[in-house]
């Protein structure tokens, strides 16, 4: 959540922010409910005042006058009290669907203003046309997409063989740079709780999005960023103990509502997948570090991989709804002939410590909210399309890199 304090005092430049990063969210409407509650609240602790004052005098005798006085009080104290409680939810309904303040620096506009920071190496050239990973994995034997439908339903995959040591080599040579980088491992429940996906961002704006078991009021979750951020819920830390840096390899469970285009067929879009997501909770002076560190993890994985990529610098309205600033890690696949994203290094700053409760102490005793960052370090779907499409030879085999094979025994044999 945004800090009110600031729309309060500078209702015209968190306005403009907020129509940097979503020009159609109603934030005067937000800034115009924040005023309605407060004025009610106002309203009825004065009334409540004077009803006290009210039983005072009455304690000398109570006459005719004062009980009529007092039944008219109560039942305006009543009616304020169910029109605070009216317009109390719908404030929160819209506070909460209200995304974070982008940082002032970002480029304006959408996808189209993006820019590329850096890149890592160079388009592999092949001697033939390469195959997709969905050609390649098939032949391979690597992946059944159509036993995963009869099992399942369409646009999850079942993977065989040599497609599951690659995806343990790959979770295992991720989890071990992250540990390399100070980030601690986490294994959490797949399981979660609607308090919290709101404390982590995801309810009550992306819902519709996540896998609900119904029966027993718990969620599949979305991504380990969401039970991490709830790891330290209403926790006050001392300076000494911040940095936390976390990591997680996870299951992920998305609805992906729309449709799914050609671009997107095979591992690029699918509602179950791996990840290894790193998460970091500091004080707000140092995010801005933490975040080019977790970005140089995600980027060691893809350099030792040998892969070729670019860092782009995402505009305001292309971060996501809890990110004030994100780099995106985007790989390039042959076969797809195009780059797609493999990772997204967020800034939160204290929109989601705000929901969490999450502080530190100062020196001089004052609490404060710490800043959250989070990051895939990577996802897997994509990251095996690369490899596969990268390291592809003539006749349909893979030669992945020498530093996977050592991870695993069988990758690659």
């Amino acid at each position: 959540m945004i800090d009110l304090a600031l729309l309060r005092a500078e209702p015209a430049r968190v306005i403009d922010l907020i129509a940097r990063k979503d020009p159609n969210f109603p934030i005067q409407h937000l800034a115009e409910l924040d005023r309605e509650v407060r004025a009610l609240q106002q309203e009825v602790e004065a009334l409540r005042s004077e009803r006290n004052e009210l039983a005072r005098v009455g304690k000398a005798g109570v006459t005719q006058e004062l009980r009529e006085q007092a039944k008219a009080l109560g039942e305006k104290i009543k009616q304020q009290e169910t029109a605070l409680l009216t317009v109390e939810s719908k404030f929160r309904d819209l506070y909460l669907r209200c995304p974070n303040l982008p940082f002032e620096d970002l480029p304006r506009g959408g996808k189209e203003a993006n820019t590329e920071v850096r890149s890592f190496g160079n388009k592999p050239s092949f001697g033939f046309e390469p195959k997709t990973h969905v050609d390649l994995a098939t032949k391979l034997g690597w992946i059944d997409f159509e036993a995963a439908a009869r099992m399942t339903a369409s646009n999850f995959a079942l993977y065989r063989g040599g497609g599951v040591l690659l995806q343990y080599a790959l979770s295992m040579f991720m989890l071990n740079i992250a540990r390399e980088h100070g980030y601690s491992p986490v294994l959490p429940p797949f399981l979660i709780n609607e308090k919290a996906l709101e404390g982590a961002s995801n309810f009550p704006r992306f819902k519709e999005e996540v896998f609900a078991v119904e029966k027993d009021g718990l969620y599949l979750t979305p991504t380990a960023e969401v039970n991490l951020a709830n790891l330290y819920r209403d926790t006050i830390f001392s300076s000494e103990e911040l940095p936390v840096r976390l990591t997680a390899l996870t299951s992920c469970f998305r609805r992906e509502a729309g449709g799914y285009g050609a671009s997107e067929r095979g591992l690029i879009r699918i509602h179950q997948f791996d990840k290894v997501e790193l998460f970091a909770l500091c004080t707000p002076e140092n995010s801005p570090d933490e975040q080019e560190r977790m970005l140089a993890c995600a980027e060691s994985i893809l350099q030792r991989l040998g892969l070729h990529y670019r860092v782009m610098l995402l505009a305001g309205q292309d971060c996501s709804f809890a990110s004030a600033k994100t780099y995106d890690l985007e790989v390039w696949m042959p076969g797809q002939k195009e780059y797609k994203e493999v990772s997204s290094i967020s800034n939160c700053t204290d929109f989601q410590a705000r929901r969490c409760m999450m502080r530190y102490r100062q020196e001089q005793g004052k609490n404060q909210l710490i800043h959250t960052l989070n990051g895939s370090s990577l996802a897997l779907p994509r990251l095996f399309v690369a490899l596969l499409e990268t390291y592809q030879q003539s006749d349909g085999s893979v030669a992945l890199p020498e530093v996977l094979r050592s991870v695993s025994v069988g990758i690659g044999e």
